[in-house]
């Protein structure tokens, strides 16, 4: 099929944009939203927040492949418009909730809603000819990075307002964007190209298989996995201990998440091409690896916001890993299974951040707890630095048995890091 109409896909970037900005709008307000529904202390917000995101990334892990299956069953503009009013609904849920159940809620709908991304690849694969797709897929990549540098700093700003404040206005662009689709967005998916749905290829445990039939990649997973459980202390605790460590504002944790995120999106869109080239994927993998160890360590450590400034320049680099250890794995498998494999790491990445969230929140609050004789918010860091530092070692020891695959492959790397999640709730 020929390339569709600009409008239809300037409105899957401006949707793609729209589910990013709203994850990263609402990560400098939590704290404040739970304690405004009678959370009675920081400890025990970050349990609740934890359990919530946790929600949240459940919801995507299971809606993900249901999500992507009943678009192939009919058509692509109906779920697509159903996941964005969805998303108009989660935000009203929040802005309203006087109830932490309500709020848990709405943190399941917009994570069945932000599968809405499986969609958004479909609608463009649809629409672009094989050699544009690239391109394409390009454009949604720098989407998910430009909305996790405006949705921090929107909700930072619009919480000094109040922690409901950015609900609303997130409900109402949202709201404007399904306006905007319903008139311009077309069905790219044709009845006689449909088939029936299937629900054992909406088993999103199905998307694994790939990781049993390579000697080299499962261990490879596992180093992944680790990486991407650690990573996620920071989606999950970043405002939390902001404001256990150093009081910060919700405006203060809105600037340092979009700072990090321009940084990150500077340091992979403009080094990572030349990077790879010069020292390849394996060297790479290994020094980002140690950098994110350090990194946690030092934000376990740091007592001031110049240390916290400059470690966010320091660990933008370790952002590279995640796309260096995909390539290298992609070199571990057939052509014909590259979308299997893609598949898998997605599920990966869910449930790596599913775990982790969960593991994270119920570990600062302990820590933080009120009876606790001495608080160490930043105790969690340097847990997360030492799960790094065994991800390092364990490729270190797998690294002999993969290094002849390096060399070529990847040579731009899209924005994907710990701090910046691209599935982060």
């Amino acid at each position: 099929m020929s390339l569709a109409p600009r409008s239809a896909v300037l409105f899957i970037f401006v949707t793609v944009l729209l589910d990013m900005i709203g994850l990263g709008l609402i990560l400098p307000v939590v704290p404040a939203l739970l304690a405004d529904v009678g959370a009675t202390d920081l400890g025990q917000a970050t349990v609740i927040g934890g359990w919530m995101f946790a929600a949240y990334a459940l919801a995507q892990f299971l809606f993900g492949p249901v999500m992507g299956s009943l678009s192939d069953a009919y058509g692509r503009r109906p779920l697509l418009l159903l996941a964005i009013g969805g998303l108009a609904v989660d935000y009203v849920f929040s802005a309203l909730a006087p109830t932490l159940v309500l709020i848990f809620a709405g943190r399941v709908i917009a994570g069945l809603c932000g599968a809405s991304h499986v969609i958004a690849f479909a609608f463009l694969t649809d629409i672009t000819t094989p050699e544009r797709r690239a391109r394409a897929f390009g454009m949604v990549g720098a989407a998910l990075g430009l909305g996790f540098v405006i949705g921090p700093a929107i909700g930072g700003l619009l919480g000094e307002f109040g922690p409901r404040v950015p609900f609303w206005a997130a409900a109402g662009v949202s709201a404007l964007n399904l306006v905007f689709g319903w008139f311009v967005l077309p069905e790219t998916l044709p009845p006689e190209n449909r088939r029936r749905f299937d629900w054992r290829r909406a088993n999103p445990f199905g998307m694994f298989k790939v990781f049993r039939g390579y000697p080299t990649v499962l261990p490879l997973t596992g180093v992944l996995g680790l990486y991407l459980f650690a990573g996620a202390i920071y989606p999950t605790l970043w405002a939390f201990w902001g404001i256990a460590q150093f009081g910060w504002s919700e405006a203060m944790i809105g600037v340092t998440l979009a700072a990090f995120g321009i940084l990150t999106a500077t340091t992979e869109g403009l080094l990572s091409g030349p990077l790879v080239r010069r020292l390849g994927e394996h060297r790479i993998v290994v020094i980002g690896l140690a950098i994110a160890s350090l990194g946690a360590l030092g934000f376990g450590l740091a007592t001031t916001l110049t240390m916290v400034l400059a470690l966010l320049v320091f660990v933008a680099f370790e952002g590279l890993v995640h796309p260096c250890l995909t390539a290298v794995m992609t070199k571990e498998v057939p052509d014909d299974a590259q979308g299997e494999l893609q598949g898998g790491i997605s599920g990966l990445s869910n449930l790596a951040m599913l775990f982790g969230t969960i593991f994270f929140s119920q570990i600062f609050g302990w820590f933080v707890r009120p009876e606790a004789a001495t608080p160490r918010p930043g105790a969690p860091f340097v847990i997360a630095a030492g799960l790094l530092a065994l991800a390092l070692v364990v490729y270190l020891a797998l690294r002999r048995s993969v290094e002849g695959t390096d060399g070529g492959g990847l040579t731009q790397a899209a924005p994907h890091s710990t701090l910046g999640p691209q599935e982060a709730p």
